[in-house]
């Protein structure tokens, strides 16, 4: 751990304590254990039903590791919520909480810094700096995880699965809901906001993911997954005024739905339906005129932006035909 000599109540890294989920994550778990440094011996692993021997591996380690039962659900939100309940039972003190995922490497500067901006703005809840991912050359996929977890500066509304939280208001909106499949970060962010704290994200390195998202299939289901969780939070908190991606329900709605409801009327409207899957080809055209990037991945990462809405669109499906039978959606994984 790099020195934080510079924090103004170096008591406070005493207070620390972190939570890693993880599902067969192999060596991206050791990778992550290891970034930890000096606070391994503070840190829960949660385990959702390896078969790779991950649970010996974090054992070794020194980690603490509590295993999800398999009659369980699993959930990224049921795990984090596990582990943070062990972590407050074996560190009661513990006043900052580090959430990483399993595939995740942990700056070296990242939890001193964090640290220091939560103890000079007691209003906020949760900070998080830059995750970048880890081999974005390898696909466009991975590119577009890149630029994905780069987001705006400052104050902002939502945060992804690394950060690190002020217990204080971690508990007092009760942590992540755990029926959620995903989004739980989000959601959360939500819920504080309505309770008047604030989240915030740095200019500072914090970790970096190796999503290993090499196939078309696999960006499908995750782009899935991201569609159900628009819809599931969107509907949660539809009357709230910190609410998330009603914009986002209502694009993957136009376009996705756009083509098979010219498909259902062809029979009807006959070559005006070709008129209106232009719209698709125009589309395209306008993400890679505003991107300016007329490289092949520019041109790919347009053309997968307009072709997830389809899969978004059935991810909303999903959400809503789960909801109207009163059966929970069964997780969505794309690795």
């Amino acid at each position: 751990m790099s020195d934080c000599s510079t924090i103004q109540h170096p008591a406070a890294m005493e207070r620390i304590g972190i939570v890693v989920i993880g599902r067969n994550e192999g060596h991206r778990l050791v990778g992550c254990l290891a970034s930890l440094q000096g606070l391994i011996r503070k840190t829960v692993y949660v385990d959702s039903g390896s078969t790779d021997g991950s649970v010996a591996r974090a054992e070794r380690m020194g980690a603490r590791v509590v295993k999800m039962e398999r009659g369980d659900r699993f959930s990224a939100a049921k795990a984090r919520n596990l582990g943070y309940r062990q972590l407050m039972r074996e560190a009661p003190e513990t006043a900052f909480v580090q959430f990483v995922d399993g595939d995740c490497l942990l700056d070296p500067d990242w939890i001193c810094t964090a640290v220091g901006f939560l103890l000079l703005n007691p209003a906020v809840a949760l900070v998080c700096g830059r995750r970048r991912e880890r081999r974005p050359q390898t696909s466009v996929y991975n590119a577009m995880c890149d630029r994905e977890w780069d987001g705006p500066l400052g104050e902002i509304e939502e945060c992804g699965g690394d950060f690190l939280a002020r217990v204080e208001a971690f508990d007092e909106v009760g942590g992540f809901a755990a029926h959620l499949i995903a989004g739980e970060e989000p959601e959360l962010c939500v819920r504080l906001r309505e309770n008047g704290w604030r989240i915030w994200r740095i200019a500072a390195e914090m970790t970096s993911h190796d999503a290993n998202i090499l196939h078309f299939s696999q960006w499908w289901r995750r782009t899935v997954r991201g569609g159900h969780a628009f819809a599931q939070i969107e509907a949660m908190h539809r009357t709230s005024e910190h609410g998330l991606w009603r914009r986002n329900v209502r694009r993957a709605l136009f376009w996705g739905g756009l083509a098979p409801a010219l498909i259902l009327v062809a029979p009807f409207a006959g070559q005006w339906v070709l008129a209106g899957l232009l719209a698709y080809p125009l589309q395209w055209a306008r993400l890679v005129l505003r991107e300016r990037n007329y490289t092949r991945e520019g041109l790919a990462r347009a053309g997968l932006l307009v072709v997830g809405k389809l899969a978004e669109l059935q991810g909303i499906a999903m959400f809503y035909s789960s909801r109207l039978r009163r059966r929970d959606t069964a997780l969505i994984e794309y690795k």
